[in-house]
């Protein structure tokens, strides 16, 4: 059998294939590239006894069953119970902008494939399939991959996401054994508890694979005959959903896979966002009403308050739920768009205007794709909300899910919004989604949850391109929707609604493992936290919050003057920190260790270093901080710069310790990564920010 080596990224990352004449892409490796003239790549491997006559590669992308692969299929479906194998062949390779499409046909099934494969910034690979019905009669498909790919035959440590509403991003690891382990998502959004994200290392190295899409998935690991596993990604179709019409095309989402997280970091920051102006500007520091209003909407109030933001150094004030129909709690008034007059007797305006003459941006909240049955808009029109005939509606958290694929409910929510956004300076969308999709059922009585993910991503990308300047944050109930599908069409994300600072250290660790912290909104909420009940001090609140997109939620007139200046040195230095923070390649994350977290951001001329307590240490002191390996590459001798708060919350410092903290103690970065520093011991739910700067030389004082 001849083939044909294809390979594509760079030599640091590569996915290499081989093309046969007849059959899937063989996979011959992805990591480092190989040699041109790597002769082993191309021999075929023998099968046990009892095996097939001729080699069947398994390590291929998209596998599809029935005709001697025996593992986890890629594809699956049939026609009418007919055409339930597929082989391909006569595979040829086209190029278009910037992009491999790979493209074969089972003439006997009647159906084509389309791989596309692309090589990104970060050394980040990206694969999408397409498969099309050339047949006469419909093809029901139940299953396409986006991408299938390899991991080595190591014994390989899983590291995935769960959580739920408010403990977004808990990180899980666990050993792969022999079997398939499977991961699927019914919930109609990219979820709290079922990231379609993973990384595999092991003893060759490893990879971390990212799905781009907001509805439900699946992730499958399949661990072939000879060891090696497949990892493939993908949407996941109620039953009946994908029913192709002759001539019909099915495309899926773009699958990720790179090295490391700081690849998928400079893939989003370099490709994935769509700036207005084409680049990224610092992020406004944000302050946003809802836990310091809640549905309380005084206009006096809310002036006072934009005031008080302006003068703590606040650069954009949202204004959140309960401006609209007749909305004083969650059970009335989503989906009508109008402003309430009995809150606003002029308009949005006044208050707009008084926002954006204190030099603040104006955000503001919209919860689209949503319905409450209270309401002028569903007693308008009780079926324009998804449901099955015959089955109740079942509402959650007061709400039920508008249609968007039909045209008048997306024409509807476009003309409410776009009104809004063409009468006033208006910024920035909060764009909120605060429920699973249940009974997800269109006006053809067939499954919709497919069509509906693609008509929110329809709307997002109709508003924008009217209103290109306009920002969206994604927001589903804080982290339900935080995925490289939305972000393409987004800003931000709302990492969580639980604003507690103790929780908010390992949902934003486990965030950061997929998104760089400029896209992490994080804000300074009140004590008693909201969430929790839990009492916490500003700074600890505070500087969990300052690396990240920086905010406050609270209302800043009930807090003391002692407070309020408390939290513009914050924002001070928030500001001040803003480009280094921010800058592709400067962040760094320690792993916890007894309870102590750490992270930053680096520079040849200055590093940001976060330490945070959360609970109460086991040891008897703390082990000295080790800063990551790479920043050794800064030469010369450095000092602490500076601290803050002023007076750290230590248990008990040296003599030493303390002139280290003051900066009478110079050291080479080498040795804080060797021997690392050794910092006081914190209190618990207590933090600082420690600022190293080089100096000219001179003898170490310590």
């Amino acid at each position: 059998m001849t083939s044909r080596l294809l390979t594509i990224g760079s030599e640091a990352f590569s996915l290499s294939l081989s093309l046969p004449e007849t059959g899937m892409p063989e996979i011959v490796s992805l990591g480092r590239a190989l040699s041109d003239d790597d002769t082993l790549t191309h021999l075929d491997r023998s099968s046990r006894i009892n095996g097939m006559d001729a080699a069947v590669p398994n390590a291929v992308l998209l596998p599809t069953g029935g005709l001697g692969f025996f593992g986890w299929p890629a594809i699956t479906g049939h026609r009418d119970g007919r055409d339930f194998t597929l082989a391909f062949a006569g595979w040829t390779v086209s190029e278009d902008e910037g992009a491999t499409r790979l493209t074969a046909t089972d003439t006997v099934a009647a159906i084509r494939l389309e791989i596309t494969l692309a090589a990104k910034p970060g050394d980040v690979i990206t694969v999408s399939s397409r498969l099309t019905n050339l047949g006469e009669a419909p093809y029901q498909l139940d299953r396409l991959a986006a991408a299938s790919f390899l991991a080595p035959e190591d014994p390989a440590t899983l590291t995935t996401f769960t959580g739920m509403w408010g403990r977004e991003f808990q990180l899980r690891q666990e050993l792969l054994g022999t079997g398939l382990w499977l991961q699927e998502s019914r919930r109609g959004r990219t979820s709290h508890d079922r990231y379609p994200t993973l990384f595999l290392s092991g003893a060759r190295g490893g990879i971390a694979v990212t799905l781009g899409w907001s509805g439900n998935h699946f992730t499958a690991i399949d661990r072939l005959d000879d060891g090696r596993r497949l990892v493939h990604v993908g949407e996941l179709f109620e039953p009946g959903e994908m029913r192709l019409a002759p001539g019909e095309s099915y495309q899926s989402p773009i699958a990720y896979v790179a090295a490391d997280s700081a690849s998928l970091h400079t893939f989003v920051r370099a490709e994935l966002i769509d700036w207005p102006g084409g680049a990224m500007r610092s992020r406004p520091v944000t302050l946003n009403t809802w836990e310091g209003n809640y549905f309380d909407h005084d206009l006096t109030a809310l002036k006072a308050q934009a005031s008080a933001a302006a003068a703590l150094g606040i650069e954009r004030f949202v204004l959140d739920d309960g401006w609209f129909g007749r909305r004083d709690d969650d059970t009335t008034s989503l989906g009508d768009w109008d402003v309430d007059p009995r809150k606003y007797p002029d308009g949005l305006g006044p208050l707009i205007d008084h926002v954006v003459s204190l030099g603040m941006e104006f955000g503001i909240w919209f919860e689209p794709e949503m319905v409450n049955a209270s309401s002028d808009l569903f007693r308008a029109h009780p079926d324009w909300a998804l449901q099955v005939a015959g089955r109740p509606l079942l509402p959650s958290r007061n709400q039920l899910v508008l249609d968007l694929a039909r045209p008048e409910v997306s024409d509807y929510l476009f003309a409410k919004i776009d009104a809004v956004l063409s009468a006033h300076p208006v910024a920035y969308i909060k764009w909120d989604m605060n429920r699973d999709l249940t009974h997800v059922g269109g006006a053809d009585g067939r499954a919709a949850t497919a069509r509906q993910t693609r008509a929110v991503y329809a709307l997002m990308d109709r508003i924008r391109a009217a209103h290109p300047k306009v920002e969206i944050e994604s927001c589903a109930s804080g982290g339900g929707r935080i995925d490289f599908g939305a972000l393409a069409r987004t800003h931000r994300v709302w990492t969580s609604d639980c604003t507690d600072a103790l929780e908010r250290l390992e949902i934003q660790r486990g965030a950061s493992r997929l998104l760089p912290p400029e896209l992490l909104g994080a804000h300074v909420s009140a004590s008693p936290n909201h969430q929790t009940g839990r009492m916490l001090s500003l700074d600890f609140r505070a500087l969990v919050a300052l690396a990240y997109h920086f905010g406050v939620e609270l209302n800043p007139l009930e807090m003391t003057e002692a407070e309020r200046a408390t939290l513009g040195t914050y924002v001070a230095a928030h500001k001040r920190l803003r480009p280094l923070l921010h800058e592709a390649g400067a962040n760094f994350m320690l792993e916890p260790v007894d309870g102590r977290y750490a992270w930053g951001a680096a520079g040849a001329e200055r590093i940001a270093l976060f330490v945070a307590q959360g609970p109460q240490m086991v040891a008897e002191q703390p082990a000295p901080l080790r800063l990551p390996a790479d920043l050794a590459r800064f030469g010369g001798r450095w000092r602490i710069a500076q601290i803050l708060p002023e007076r750290p919350e230590f248990i008990r410092t040296s003599a030493a310790q303390e002139r280290l903290l003051a900066g009478d103690v110079t050291f080479t970065l080498a040795s804080a990564v060797s021997a690392g520093l050794p910092l006081p011991m914190l209190r618990p739910e207590s933090a600082l920010l420690i600022e190293l700067e080089p100096v000219s030389g001179g003898p170490n004082h310590g």
